[in-house]
This record gives C-alpha cells, sequence and structure tokens, in this order.
C-alpha cells in the first residue's frame, strides 16, 4: 500500500459543536469598580470575581477614616510644636497683661479712696507754734474742712498761713485718712529797733514780730541803721549765733559797718566782735572768757581776734 502524504499546514476539522463546555478562565474576567455602588465590591470579592489588588468599598472608607486621623494627629502635633516654642513669649505677655491689671485696679482704687469723703480734712494739728496760737492756725484752715486731702493744694496752704508774719517757715503733712499736719518754725527775735513809731521787734531778717512798748526782756537795742544795711544784718547774724546764756546778758548792740560789730552787757562790760565772721569760734571764747573771770572785773572783751582774746580792765 501507498502511504498518503499529510500536509502540515491543514488542521483537522472543528467540530462546531463541541462535546464539552469550553473553561472559563478566572483571570480573564472584566475589572469591578467597586466604588460603582455600594456594596458592590464586598458582594463581588465575596463570589470571588474581584482581582487581586483591588480595594473594596469598605477598605477605601477606612484608608480614608486613617488618612483624616493622620491629618488630625499632625494638626495637634503641629499646634502642640508652636505652643512649645511660644510658651515664653505667651507667659510673658501674660505676667505684663497682670501686672498692668493689677496697676490699673489699684490706681483705680486709690483715686477712688484718695477722693472719697472717707479722705475728707477733719483736723489740722498744728505743731512748733509757740507765741501763735494754735487755734488761730487751725481756724485759717476752717474753709478746706471737708475737702478730700488730696485736693487741698500747695497754694491754698500758703493762702491760710500768708496772715502770719511770725511763721518764718512752714511744712505741711497729710496723715489718712482725716488729718492735715502743720509744722511750723516761727521767727526768732534779734532785738529791738527804735523808730518814730516806736518799738519793733525784729527778727534776723528785719521782719517786724512785734511792737512792745517797753523793750522785751532778753533782747537788745540794735542801732545798726535800717535793716537793709549791712551793719543791721552783720549785727543781727551775730545776736542770733550768740549762745543764750550770753545774749540774755546784752542789752544794745551797734555796728557802724559790717566790720565793726559792738554790744554792751547787763554788767555794763563791752564787746568787741568785729565782723560777722567766725561767729561761732568767737562766741565760745566770749564765753569762756566771761566765765573765767569775775562780774565787773572788765570792762572790754574783744574778740575780735578770737585766736587772742583780750581782756580790758
Amino acid at each position: 500500500m501507498r502511504a498518503e502524504a499529510v500536509d502540515p499546514d491543514a488542521t483537522a476539522p472543528i467540530d462546531p459543536v463541541p462535546s464539552t463546555s469550553p473553561v472559563i478562565d478566572a483571570d480573564a474576567t472584566q475589572p469591578i469598580d467597586p466604588l460603582a455602588r455600594p456594596g458592590a465590591g464586598a458582594s463581588a470579592q465575596a463570589r470571588g470575581r474581584v482581582p487581586a489588588g483591588w480595594a473594596t468599598w469598605s477598605e477605601v472608607r477606612a484608608a480614608k477614616r486613617q488618612l483624616a486621623r493622620a491629618k488630625a494627629a499632625r494638626r495637634r502635633y503641629e499646634r502642640k510644636e508652636v505652643r512649645r516654642f511660644t510658651e515664653r513669649s505667651r507667659r510673658r505677655r501674660r505676667a505684663w497683661l497682670i501686672g498692668g491689671g493689677s496697676v490699673v485696679l489699684v490706681s483705680v482704687g486709690v483715686l477712688a479712696i484718695a477722693y472719697s469723703p472717707l479722705m475728707a480734712l477733719r483736723e489740722v494739728r498744728v505743731e512748733g507754734a509757740a507765741t501763735i496760737p494754735a487755734a488761730d492756725i487751725q481756724a485759717a484752715f476752717a474753709g478746706d474742712l471737708g475737702t478730700p486731702l488730696p485736693l487741698i493744694t500747695s497754694a491754698e496752704v500758703q493762702a491760710a498761713l500768708g496772715g502770719f508774719p511770725l511763721i518764718e517757715t512752714y511744712s505741711v503733712e497729710t496723715v489718712p485718712p482725716d488729718t492735715l499736719v502743720v509744722r511750723v518754725v516761727e521767727r526768732t527775735p534779734v532785738g529791738v529797733l527804735e523808730t518814730p513809731e516806736g518799738l519793733e521787734l525784729v527778727d534776723a531778717a528785719g521782719v517786724v514780730i512785734d511792737r512792745p512798748s517797753e523793750r522785751p526782756e532778753g533782747q537788745p537795742v540794735i542801732s545798726a541803721g535800717p535793716v537793709t544795711s549791712e551793719g543791721f544784718r552783720a549785727a543781727a547774724g551775730v545776736m542770733r549765733s550768740l549762745p543764750a546764756e550770753v545774749r540774755s546778758q546784752v542789752v544794745q548792740a551797734t555796728a557802724a559797718t559790717a566790720d565793726d560789730v559792738r554790744f554792751v552787757l547787763g554788767s555794763g562790760a563791752s564787746v568787741v566782735w568785729g565782723s560777722a565772721e567766725e561767729s561761732t569760734l568767737k562766741a565760745t571764747v566770749l564765753a569762756q572768757l566771761m566765765r573765767s573771770v569775775a562780774p565787773g572785773t572788765v570792762a572790754v572783751f574783744d574778740v575780735s581776734a578770737p585766736m587772742s582774746p583780750g581782756l580790758i580792765g
């Protein structure tokens, strides 16, 4: 028998009706969109129809929640870091605000109390007045009674005390809640001037303190020209520098010039003083000389040169 040649390009006849069902590859299915409708991905995955690597709807929602939590944590971290780096400035700002608020509150409280009726003047206390009656000084402030202490000005105090020529200097102090303390220094008389109008008791500045009818005891008659002259100023300064034990014995003082001050003691002895320079030393030397000699035995004490004083019997 002769064998037939087989054409390799020829295919076997295909049966149009396969005897068995074709095998469907599961990996060849079309991708399913899990966002198409709720639950689609999960149910498809449950049926084995979602390919590997595709996210389900629940996984997408979980990823969104995780992303939101991460963003919130990041924001919290950033706020914490900002607070940490600005803590010192915020602390300083709080301190300034608290301090400023405290100052404002205290100031408002002090002003409210200071200008309230609780601080109204009710008592005037006078200190240092000897010749001037204290009641007269208190009466000078009658118009200020009821006025808050902070509202009593220096001009009002000067106006009240200006009517007292015997006051040389003064100072005032407010003592809460209602007291005004007035401390005065009265003028110190140095002698008596003989004028056409009569005797005038004056201080070292020539201010008239009193007009007595006769020379007060312990006050010498000063004969040194007008109160504006250099002779009067020199003599008045010397009288003021004398210790009380010496000054009480002076009955008359003269000064032809500022360098020629002299005075007479009650014993009749004269004192050559010279200028007003070194008055403290001269007063000390004169007091020692007067204690060292018997009264009436010396006619002249010369202390014009205090380091070498002289006595004339």
